[in-house]
């Protein structure tokens, strides 16, 4: 671990050995189940070189989750695979999957249960956008306002999912409820694969470093999977992202154990969250090279930067770009660069989690 006081003015984690972990990889069964839906299409990977130039690398991809069948940002990965596989297992008829979101997820639910033919009970967090809670509304769910943070409302969506003909389809975890999250972990595997796919089709190297937006933890669970799980050569470090607000996973790896933490407003409402998936958390603990918290001033002006390069981006997407130019620059900055083993041809991939139209502000 290191915590350098030189390094204290930027909320950052490091852990090198992070590296040298590995684990089970993702079944190779969710690519093909994805690769059968109706829509379905591997989502751009998409250089950017002058990125490349600011942050003095090699080369830096985007993939851009902006636009993933028919959705604007990845959940439906998760909620698709998770669906099929609760489905699977159920007598015939109509169900109710029963979820908590603060954007992302529940239209993933919603519109799954729509193309499944089934019903979805969606609770929304307090302070997503009017226009995110109709586009969950418009997808034929019903949506119940719950409290005022994404805790509370997965606390309703929880009892509420006791009802008979009911299914909880939530992406956190904890303890009694684990097997539902991991099948929604292991649907994110697909973007992963299909980026490493991407890189090789562009002549690029495996990437140095992959910087990924945390909320709950399942995507960065996804990302360790796969880079531990797969390991090919020299393994990539892992950067996750988050609010200052809202920076569980930071706290968490600081303390060395999971940590709930008070949240506040910020404008990446998808990674509004207090609390790490319970599932996650061993991952993020020995998998993450490191961790950084951003304001929303840093990601808004990341997804003004990315809208000129030609990626729709919303403010929890334009984070994972947010974070590494935080540690990347500024005081300390060569001192991460090093942390992370980041040379000068390294290729760095960013994950843009969503376009600008998941979550609206006004």
């Amino acid at each position: 671990m290191t915590k350098s006081a030189s390094l204290a003015a930027l909320p950052w984690f490091s852990r090198p050995a992070a590296r040298a972990w590995t684990c089970v990889p993702a079944p190779v069964a969710v690519r093909s189940f994805h690769t059968s839906l109706p829509g379905y299409a591997p989502t751009p990977l998409v250089e950017l070189p002058d990125l490349a130039v600011e942050l003095r690398v090699g080369r830096v991809f985007v993939k851009d989750e902006s636009r993933r069948m028919g959705l604007p940002a990845f959940k439906v990965l998760g909620a698709s695979w998770a669906a099929h596989r609760a489905l699977a297992g159920c007598a015939r008829g109509t169900v109710t999957l029963v979820t908590a979101t603060d954007g992302n997820h529940g239209r993933a639910v919603a519109r799954t249960a729509r193309l499944l033919g089934q019903r979805a009970h969606v609770f929304v967090a307090g302070g997503v956008h009017p226009a995110a809670v109709a586009a969950i509304a418009a997808e034929g769910a019903r949506v119940t306002e719950a409290g005022t943070s994404y805790d509370a409302a997965v606390r309703r969506a929880s009892e509420a999912a006791a009802a008979p003909g009911a299914i909880l389809l939530q992406d956190t975890a904890w303890p009694g409820y684990e097997r539902v999250p991991g099948w929604i972990c292991e649907g994110y595997s697909t973007l992963f694969a299909e980026a490493g796919a991407q890189l090789a089709e562009a002549g690029a190297h495996p990437p140095a470093l992959v910087a990924v937006p945390v909320g709950v933890g399942s995507l960065a669970q996804a990302a360790v999977t796969h880079y531990r799980g797969r390991p090919n050569g020299t393994p990539p470090a892992l950067l996750s992202v988050e609010p200052v607000t809202a920076a569980c996973a930071l706290e968490s790896l600081r303390r060395g154990r999971p940590v709930t933490v008070e949240t506040g407003t910020t404008a990446m409402a998808g990674l509004n969250c207090g609390t790490l998936s319970g599932l996650a958390w061993p991952y993020l603990r020995d998998g993450l090279d490191a961790a950084v918290a951003v304001t929303d001033a840093a990601s808004a002006a990341a997804a003004r930067d990315l809208a000129a390069l030609g990626i729709s981006s919303g403010p929890c997407g334009a984070a994972a770009l947010a974070g590494v130019r935080a540690a990347l620059g500024g005081d300390g900055g060569e001192a991460r660069r090093a942390e992370l083993s980041l040379g000068r041809a390294a290729t760095v991939v960013l994950l843009n989690t969503e376009g600008a139209a998941a979550n609206p502000h006004a």
